[in-house]
């Protein structure tokens, strides 16, 4: 069957990673070196990510002997069979309403709200000279880093390439190096007020008892 129109559409390539590229960008407004070595990951993330979904299947092609043998049912390149998960688990429906996409619609929704909450919190912060620990940043050291983390397994659960498997685990080290050096700055520029909110603020993983 002739799926090539299931592909080679970069206009939706270009499209989808401009749009989530705007979304992260108009809730973080990077300005200095390390927020943009935060933005720049994530974006490279999603180019990665609509490439495979809207460009060149690559994942596909790479694993299409194994794919089919383990699952003859299924035609590999129609492009719903993109949702990896959906088809191995053999989700019958449409893809778009199996449990992993909107389950991954959770998480990337919860990612773009924790951003947007986060950056309210630093903006007024960083508008007043002050250390930011309202709001999020009263649960978790840096919020804005695990909204990316949130962001980008959503899409891993959505549509899993081996490229953006492959970038998860980097990434995921960039944010944690990115998050010490933020420290390190921080507590030069704060002192014993970064150091006691640092002694009850876990990194990442959120307080909530509030203690």
């Amino acid at each position: 069957m002739d799926h090539s129109s299931s592909y080679g559409l970069w206009s939706l390539v270009i499209l989808n990673s401009a749009i989530f590229i705007f979304f992260a960008f108009s809730f973080t407004k990077p300005k200095t070196t390390t927020d943009w070595r935060s933005f720049g990951v994530f974006s490279a993330f999603i180019v990665a990510l609509f490439t495979e979904m809207y460009g060149v299947p690559l994942t596909i092609y790479f694993l299409s002997g194994w794919l089919q043998s383990q699952f003859p049912d299924v035609d590999w390149f129609a492009h719903d069979s993109g949702h990896l998960l959906e088809m191995m688990f053999g989700w019958k429906a449409n893809p778009h309403f199996g449990p992993f996409h909107i389950l991954s619609m959770a998480f990337i929704g919860g990612g773009f709200w924790l951003l947007a909450a986060a950056w309210n919190v630093l903006y007024r912060a960083q508008k007043t000279g002050t250390l930011a620990t309202s709001g999020p940043y009263a649960r978790m050291r840096h919020p804005q880093y695990v909204a990316f983390v949130l962001i980008m397994f959503g899409f891993l659960l959505q549509w899993p390439t081996i490229l953006t498997l492959a970038m998860f685990p980097i990434l995921l080290v960039v944010y944690w190096r990115l998050s010490i050096t933020e420290e390190h700055q921080a507590e030069k520029d704060f002192g014993d007020t970064f150091t006691r909110y640092a002694e009850h603020t876990p990194r990442f993983v959120p307080n909530l008892t509030g203690a």
